[in-house]
């Protein structure tokens, strides 16, 4: 019997656990051929890997063709033998990507686009939360105070230009336009935003962007850009993509939003730009060290939105998750290309 082998077990934080019923659609996707098991042991897993490999999954995995997990372990990978093709329920793939696994012919794929729908609502609740000025309003809030005034000055956030309070008419640059930065395209574009974007490979313009360029164009992006969001992927190209340099291009009085992964930032350097008000603020989901210390001063910055790790969460993933693996278990059983397959080399 060929064996498919599944560890998204996580009773103590139930989102990410795979449901009873994602389970099943797997099995009926199988042919009779394939037994299917699950590791039900309790998983506590940070960003794209887990921290600690269990021995119930050495063991499970040591005859399995087809793992699916949050990412794999060194030690997983060793002691799964036969394993033709691992799927992780993470979209980063750098965790996961130790030498074995890079020269080996295993196929590995993940879940990048299974987060973009709600990343990029995400950061378009931060756009909005700085354009409307709502960092000033719940500052007031919590203080009790009507700041009408504030809100009306004419320093107020509501009336710098740009935006002026509006999003319309306002640029956004997106730094990495795969399945999280389209998502955030289409809905920029949709509000009446200027769009325009960088990645890797440039191909032709998707009618949402005003302008699609090489890594090359990056400081111009920064210097055109109202908003700056990045989403590229991690990998040692990007690493520490955004430092000093790079911050000091962008507008005087631009948002950042960082929904990839806390290494692509020189967060020092962005802190100082925010201390120093040169950016009109900053909405981070991903830090250099999460949880993010309880000293950081980055906590401190009241022109800074902090959310813990979450811009991915949606009551909607399992079934986006689901139809990806069952399409792909139907590609593999019939010895077709699969969907989302990392490339080992580019770390993505």
């Amino acid at each position: 019997m060929r064996r498919f082998v599944i560890w998204m077990y996580a009773p103590e934080t139930p989102h990410w656990s795979m449901p009873d019923w994602s389970f099943d659609r797997i099995r009926e996707a199988l042919d009779p051929e394939w037994t299917m098991d699950s590791v039900r042991v309790a998983l506590e897993a940070s960003g794209d890997g887990v921290r600690v490999t269990p021995p119930e999954l050495l063991e499970a995995v040591a005859d399995a063709e087809v793992y699916c997990g949050w990412g794999i372990r060194r030690d997983v990978f060793l002691a799964a033998r036969r394993l033709r093709w691992f799927h992780s329920g993470a979209a980063g793939a750098r965790n996961s990507l130790f030498e074995e696994m890079r020269e080996s012919d295993v196929i590995f794929t993940n879940s990048a686009g299974m987060y973009a729908d709600s990343l990029a609502d995400h950061a378009l609740a931060g756009i909005l939360y700085f354009a409307r000025g709502l960092d000033v309003a719940v500052r007031a809030q919590r203080e009790r105070v009507w700041a009408q005034s504030a809100l009306n000055s004419p320093r107020s956030p509501l009336h710098a230009a740009p935006p002026r309070g509006e999003v319309a008419g306002a640029s956004l640059g997106i730094i990495g336009y795969g399945g999280i930065g389209s998502a955030l395209g289409r809905r920029a574009r949709a509000l009446g935003m200027r769009v325009q974007a960088i990645r890797r490979r440039v191909g032709a313009t998707p009618p949402e962007l005003d302008r699609l360029e090489g890594p090359d164009y990056l400081p111009a992006l920064l210097e055109s850009s109202d908003y700056v969001a990045l989403a590229a992927p991690e990998t040692p190209e990007t690493h520490r993509l955004l430092g000093a340099g790079e911050l000091a291009r962008m507008r005087p009085g631009a948002v950042f939003i960082n929904l990839s992964r806390g290494t692509l930032v020189d967060e020092a350097a962005l802190v100082r730009a925010l201390e120093a008000r040169r950016l009109r603020g900053a909405m981070l989901d991903v830090f250099e060290t999460e949880p993010l210390p309880s000293d950081h001063p980055l906590w401190g910055l009241e022109n800074v939105l902090v959310t813990p790790h979450v811009g991915g969460t949606s009551a909607n993933f399992w079934k986006r998750e689901t139809e990806l693996i069952v399409r792909n278990i139907s590609r593999y059983q019939r010895g077709e290309p699969l969907e989302n397959r990392v490339d080992k080399a580019r770390g993505y």
